[in-house]
């Protein structure tokens, strides 16, 4: 079997900007910095993603183009406000070349795919956590309670 990596990224700090649009929120100056701290954590994991796929809000696309520089970014409509079955779905539709895929999301569907995929609903999943989860197999044989995660430091 070939061992993949899924790392789950919820959005870093967004600011509540009166008159702007969920989807059109931007980072706050501590979400910037957090961006870029994930990616300072990944790389130092030695991670480095084949492919990433990202919600189509502001937020998202500017946490992933902060942590994630040069990095293949799919933009995926679907993401934004989905359910974790949603999430699973696209994952397992992923190309089996891809062995470090980045999923890069809101709440509640990010904390809840990890949750269901690692059995590990303990803590919280605020602004700016990930979670690097370890799959056995192929992309399309993902399912609930078959990975093991490494939670990053922000998560408590």
């Amino acid at each position: 079997m070939t061992a993949r990596t899924l790392v789950v990224l919820r959005h870093a700090k967004a600011a509540h900007t009166s008159g702007l649009a969920d989807r059109e929120r931007p980072l706050t100056e501590v979400g910037e910095r957090d961006a870029l701290k994930v990616g300072a954590a990944l790389a130092g994991m030695g991670l480095t993603p084949d492919l990433v796929l990202c919600s189509p809000s502001v937020r998202t696309r500017r946490t992933a183009d902060l942590a994630l520089p040069g990095a293949d970014i799919i933009i995926e409509p679907a993401i934004y406000e989905a359910y974790p079955d949603e999430l699973l779905t696209l994952i397992r539709r992923s190309d089996p070349e891809v062995g470090t895929l980045v999923l890069v999301g809101h709440n509640p569907g990010v904390q809840e795919l990890v949750a269901q995929l690692t059995a590990d609903g303990d803590g919280g999943f605020p602004p700016g956590a990930f979670a690097v989860i370890e799959v056995d197999g192929e992309w399309s044989g993902l399912d609930t309670g078959r990975g093991i995660a490494h939670w990053n430091p922000k998560r408590h």
